[in-house]
């Protein structure tokens, strides 16, 4: 079960947000036990992107196997 301040991988692009699928970020809030997050992502140097409210088929916890992927975000 994902659980507050796991880190979360973005199953689905939201442009209007910034994001794209495959984003990660950190989860601040567990919304219904589950069936819902609040996430935050972040740039490498810490600054805030989006914060989101997300259903549970939108993310997906990170795997053991998994590396991180830089890349640049609007201003």
């Amino acid at each position: 079960m994902i659980k507050e301040l796991d880190p979360v991988v973005l199953t689905e692009g939201l442009p209007e947000a910034g994001l794209q699928a495959g984003d990660v970020g950190w989860v601040v809030m567990v919304h219904g036990a589950g069936a819902g997050y609040e996430v935050e992502f972040l740039t490498l140097a810490g600054e805030t992107v989006s914060v989101v409210t997300l259903a549970a088929s939108a993310v997906r916890p990170v795997r053991k196997k998994e590396i991180a992927h830089a890349r640049a975000v609007a201003n």
